[in-house]
């Protein structure tokens, strides 16, 4: 489910003030998609309501409403995004057509609240015949799906060290966390990779075959690499993976 989470995250709702980026979030579903994460993050903080002392708990909760605010957010993702993405004609052009939209909603489905939960155990293993399984492995080295995963964790687990720290004085933090977390990336994909083609069958199950290559094409074009790469930066930006919440700054009153 790390992966659900991971593919929620490529669409941070991002405020721009430039009109195609601006279009881009619309039609690439961001703004549902930062709902979803929202909501799995609330229904994450609930569940250590009853296992964690109260103080830790509230320091959890309050170190993870400030990294993850939408404003701050926003406004750490834009910075990166304006700076990577150069242009964004390519991956607005693909959102913004019938195959794009069916994308876009496959992948609002799949990160529902009620769908992370019913699969919370994991994803029924699905079927599929010997051209499609290559297609979905081409989307899969297409899309920094492991990469995007193992930065979620990351940022989870970062709140986690902060709040430890601010609890027990003296524990190692800060740099020493960072380099933890940086060590444990390798890991993470390592984790994600076995269930990728399968996440990814499941996801995009209800597009055809044809429609699966259209998808793989823009995937793997200059223009959706681009795109890609991108929202992979802006995430990491967005998330502020190996910052502490001492080292974030608060947001401003606007984007």
């Amino acid at each position: 489910m790390r992966f659900l989470l991971a593919l929620l995250l490529f669409g941070l709702t991002l405020s721009v003030s430039a009109e195609d980026y601006l279009k881009l979030y619309q039609a690439a579903g961001w703004p549902q998609q930062r709902e979803h994460f929202t909501q799995a993050l609330d229904a994450a903080q609930q569940r250590y309501r009853h296992t964690l002392p109260p103080a830790m708990y509230q320091a959890l909760v309050d170190n993870s409403n400030r990294r993850f605010a939408s404003t701050a957010i926003d406004q750490r993702a834009l910075r990166s995004l304006r700076q990577q993405l150069k242009d964004p004609q390519p991956a607005l052009a693909f959102f913004r057509s019938e195959l794009g939209q069916r994308v876009v909603a496959a992948e609002q489905l799949a990160t529902r609240q009620d769908q992370l939960a019913k699969y919370a155990d994991g994803l029924p293993r699905i079927e599929a015949e010997a051209t499609r399984r290559l297609l979905i492995r081409h989307l899969a080295q297409a899309l920094p799906a492991k990469e995007a995963g193992a930065e979620v964790s990351l940022a989870l687990a970062s709140v986690a060290a902060d709040s430890l720290s601010q609890m027990i004085p003296g524990l190692p933090g800060g740099d020493l966390a960072r380099g933890l977390l940086e060590s444990q990336r390798q890991r993470l994909m390592e984790q994600i990779e076995p269930d990728l083609d399968n996440t990814l069958l499941y996801v995009y199950r209800e597009l055809s075959d044809p429609e699966l290559e259209q998808f793989v094409e823009f995937a793997r074009s200059e223009g959706g690499q681009a795109y890609y790469r991108a929202t992979l930066a802006a995430l990491r930006a967005g998330l502020a993976v190996g910052a502490s919440s001492a080292d974030l700054e608060p947001p401003a009153s606007s984007i």
